[in-house]
């Protein structure tokens, strides 16, 4: 098939594809998977709701029809998905995709890190939110900092590019901006500083407790010599770098600079329906398309026409939308 570049009704390219493999996770993290609501005995998906391998990657290779060249791994937690590295060897194959990423809390990487990256994987975000003891509140596993920094280690010995996401909430660990920042500049990894978002409706968000970030960049300017570094149509993070050394620390602004104007990501969550927006009600079911005989043309006819009726910005309307609208869980369509 060739390749035909489809824009949605505000003229925004499908670009990047984030793919859920899984709803499970071994974090239970406050502002995702609070263990107060997804307890030990939380009732996740059985195997054979998921998408098989094949079928996420004859998606992908649609969705690279379509325009996609950068594809992210999420969950839950990816790794806890048997044999991914079987997965990320058949997406490195589609002609196309220039770049296989993945979000991850680390656990796993050690045992895993080399293989990954020999099957094609080449960057990771590794969630790490503080470095004192309340990481293992913050993460509700009690799970400590040096366990991370570790997997972080293993990561890089494999070759594999790194950044650190922390989410910043005011009452959890505003005390651990300026901290992480060195840690980071240290040991030469970009961070990113993401905004408590209101994904879901299991995190009890408050706008309250956000720290913007103008707030975190406030505290950042009181230690560190920093520079702006140009946006780029279609980037996330709005980046800043240390001027003596050029490391670069971002931030997520989904709150206080929203942008959705530029966003190109669709997601494919874990029992395979396409998501247009982290914020979405709702989603369109490609799994019951793709296991009803649909053709390749059919299935990207399905894909083409919900990109092209695509209309989510969220972020920018939050202010008048109801505050008790009704979102899928983060956990279930990835970050």
């Amino acid at each position: 098939m060739e390749q035909r570049i489809v824009t949605d009704k505000l003229n925004r390219p499908l670009k990047d594809l984030r793919i859920s493999v899984t709803d499970r996770c071994n974090f239970r993290c406050q502002y995702c998977m609070p263990k107060e609501i997804f307890g030990d005995h939380h009732p996740f998906m059985p195997h054979k709701e998921l998408l098989t391998f094949e079928e996420i990657t004859s998606a992908a290779k649609v969705f690279a029809d379509l325009g996609v060249h950068k594809i992210r791994l999420t969950g839950g937690e990816p790794l806890l998905r048997r044999d991914l590295p079987n997965l990320i060897a058949l997406l490195s194959e589609i002609e196309g995709i220039d770049d296989i990423a993945m979000t991850t809390n680390g656990i796993l990487l050690p045992k895993f890190a080399k293989t990954l990256k020999k099957v094609g994987l080449k960057r990771v975000n590794i969630s790490l939110d503080s470095l004192s003891d309340r990481f293992g509140e913050i993460n509700g596993r009690g799970i400590m900092p040096s366990t991370i920094i570790h997997a972080i280690h293993a990561a890089q010995d494999a070759g594999l590019g790194v950044k650190i996401n922390m989410v910043a909430k005011k009452g959890m660990n505003e005390d651990q901006i300026v901290p992480m920042a060195a840690f980071c500049k240290e040991e030469k990894i970009q961070l990113r500083y993401i905004e408590f978002m209101d994904v879901g409706n299991s995190n009890d968000w408050k706008s309250d407790e956000v720290l913007t970030k103008a707030k975190i960049l406030e505290q950042l300017s009181e230690q560190f010599d920093l520079e702006e570094v140009p946006y780029g149509y279609g980037e996330v993070a709005r980046r800043y770098r240390h001027k003596d050394c050029g490391t670069e620390l971002g931030f997520i602004t989904s709150i206080s600079e929203t942008f959705c104007h530029s966003c190109t990501r669709a997601r494919l969550s874990a029992n395979g329906s396409i998501y247009t927006c982290l914020f979405s009600n709702s989603g369109h079911d490609l799994k019951s398309v793709m296991r009803g005989g649909a053709s390749a043309d059919e299935i990207k006819a399905f894909i083409e026409n919900i990109w092209m009726n695509r209309e989510d910005r969220y972020s920018e309307i939050r202010a008048t939308e109801a505050s008790n609208r009704k979102k899928i869980e983060m956990s279930f369509i990835g970050g």
